[in-house]
């Protein structure tokens, strides 16, 4: 496992151009956004790792402090590159949809393929910031949560399968404000193999 200071951002995992989704909004999105989420999270890393060697002196305070200037940014910065991680990952496939465990699954919770993607685009166009599909291992179960912001909305002990980003500056350039034609088109990019491996590795833990 690389340390903090050694993380560097992740190439895409895909090539080809995306139906819908233009090269200039991946490209601003993956190389400017989230590299610059990669940035920060280790510098804000570096800072805290010297506090906790004690070679620098903070001291916390709720209301103001740098400490806590420091552990709120860890959160947000942390969050958006694993958040972004998820959802590139997510894309570059044809949208076919195949038999897989995640879908045999998904069918068997919401009934079919297309109330799953009812469920998940309407959660998409009632949210600021983040879908995820995502294993609760508390509940031994797919949930799908919803979040506004990287640091708010997530809850402890899920980890994600399929993440959408439903920021603005996910789909501005190409959509303007039409929403869900960008998460309509997400799912036409969406690789359903390489989101079903992580529901395999996933769905075998539990509390």
């Amino acid at each position: 496992m690389p340390k903090l200071s050694e993380y560097e951002a992740k190439e895409l995992p895909f090539d080809n151009e995306l139906a819908g989704i233009s090269k200039r909004t991946i490209e601003i999105h993956h190389d400017k956004l989230y590299a610059g989420y990669v940035a920060k999270m280790k510098e804000i890393g570096i800072e805290l790792a010297k506090f906790a060697k004690g070679e620098t002196k903070l001291t916390g305070n709720q209301t103001y402090s740098e400490l806590r200037s420091l552990r709120s940014g860890e959160t947000f910065a942390t969050n958006g590159v694993y958040l972004h991680e998820y959802y590139f990952e997510a894309l570059g496939g044809d949208g076919s949809i195949p038999d897989n465990l995640l879908t045999q699954a998904i069918v068997e919770k919401w009934g079919s393929i297309e109330s799953f993607i009812n469920f998940f685009t309407e959660s998409g166009m009632a949210m600021r910031g983040w879908v995820v599909l995502a294993w609760d291992v508390q509940l031994s179960r797919l949930k799908v949560y919803g979040c506004d912001s990287h640091d708010s909305g997530a809850v402890w002990g899920c980890l994600p399968i399929l993440v959408l980003d439903v920021y603005e500056h996910a789909y501005f350039i190409d959509y303007g404000s039409d929403r869900k034609a960008y998460i309509a088109d997400f799912f036409k990019n969406l690789d359903w193999e390489r989101v079903n491996s992580l529901y395999e590795k996933w769905s075998n833990i539990s509390r």
